[in-house]
């Protein structure tokens, strides 16, 4: 303290403190969770005294020196360190706090209505239907996937007939797996047959409507390009909406996004506000500009609540109504948000995509251009 009695710029926390944040920080990391760093900064602060956020950005600097750190977690500590990125904690010392009350409340909103679901009759159908696909091996899982990406269940024929009532189309394209006691047996996905009718919230779940202006689909499409974000509409299984991904195909790229091109355009809308979340929050991992964060190693519930929320926030403003709910049921494992899941990052994303969907936003900076 100063003689006036105030915390001085010059008061850093001692070893002790340094050591216990560092310690912290890896059982953070270890229990899958990787704040924003305006969250960090204010989680450390309250826990040990405001004095450590002058150090914070050193102590991390330590850690990634002095422990071995998997890449997953080291490109999320680079970020919190690198002043250029507005993820870091350089960063949130420098700016005014973001309220985030907003999406407290819409997180909130969603967590009550997901328990609900949990309990309808719906909901319990889906899962039933899923759990019977539980029979195959992570090997044979991932053989299926190399031969159809959009791929989400499959079975062989008999199992098709007697677990499911149903049988194979006329035109079924079988897939090859590993088998017991035989070299390969035929699997079929779920586009291949036919017969007993499917929950329908198998085949609904990527639906939105309501008052829809083509151009919020144009406007993000075209904003995305300038992110380098390449955007696709390819045949998808029924199942399959979409998915983001890097892009290796152009040296150019960084990511690229495909998308079921049978869905609406109000369809198309809600699925690539969900995947461009995925990118902006960080799931697929960052480049050298720091257009977004990398933060790999979050739980695949803490993902799917985090993109799904900013989707449900964007179409939610514009007018639109999703499936939402149901979709996020199954990624609610308790009767709380998952502590990995960012509230700071769920906001500022859902800003981004929104102003992205309503007109044209500056073409970012590379950092060869600063």
């Amino acid at each position: 303290m100063d003689s006036s009695g105030q915390l001085s710029l010059f008061d850093l926390a001692d070893e002790t403190t340094q050591e216990n944040v560092k310690c912290y920080l890896k059982e953070m990391l270890n229990n899958n969770r990787q704040p924003s760093g305006s969250e960090l900064l204010l989680e450390v602060e309250k826990k040990f005294g405001w004095a450590i956020r002058w150090d914070l950005c050193n102590i991390i600097t330590r850690l990634l020196a002095e422990h071995r750190i998997i890449s997953l977690e080291s490109d999320y500590l680079q970020e919190l360190i690198d002043p250029e990125s507005e993820n870091s904690i350089l960063y949130a010392l420098n700016g005014s706090p973001d309220d985030n009350k907003v999406f407290v409340s819409t997180l909130d909103y969603l967590l009550e209505e997901g328990q609900k679901y949990k309990k309808s009759e719906a909901f319990l159908d889906m899962i039933n239907f899923i759990a019977r696909f539980k029979r195959y091996s992570p090997y044979n899982n991932m053989l299926v996937k190399i031969q159809n990406p959009h791929c989400s269940f499959f079975a062989s024929r008999s199992d098709w007939a007697t677990r499911f009532k149903r049988h194979l189309k006329e035109d079924a394209t079988p897939m090859l797996i590993l088998a017991p006691m035989q070299p390969v047996m035929l699997v079929y996905d779920l586009d291949s047959t036919e017969g007993e009718e499917l929950p329908k919230e198998l085949l609904e779940f990527a639906h939105f409507e309501g008052q829809w202006n083509p151009s919020w689909l144009q406007n993000l499409t075209e904003n995305a390009n300038q992110y380098l974000i390449r955007i696709s509409y390819k045949k998808h299984s029924s199942t399959s909406a979409g998915f983001a991904t890097i892009d290796r195909t152009i040296q150019s790229g960084k990511m690229r996004i495909s998308i079921h091109d049978e869905l609406d355009e109000p369809s198309k809308f809600g699925v690539l506000c969900h995947e461009m979340a995925h990118i902006f929050l960080g799931h697929l991992g960052s480049d050298l500009d720091r257009w977004w964060p990398s933060r790999r190693n979050l739980t695949h519930h803490s993902l799917e609540i985090e993109a799904e929320a900013v989707a449900f926030t964007v179409t939610q403003r514009l007018g639109l109504q999703g499936s939402s709910i149901s979709y996020l049921a199954a990624h609610l494992t308790g009767n709380k948000i998952p502590d990995g899941v960012s509230i700071d990052l769920i906001s500022k994303v859902a800003g981004k995509i929104e102003e992205m969907a309503r007109g044209k936003v500056p073409i970012p900076k590379r950092k060869t251009d600063k």
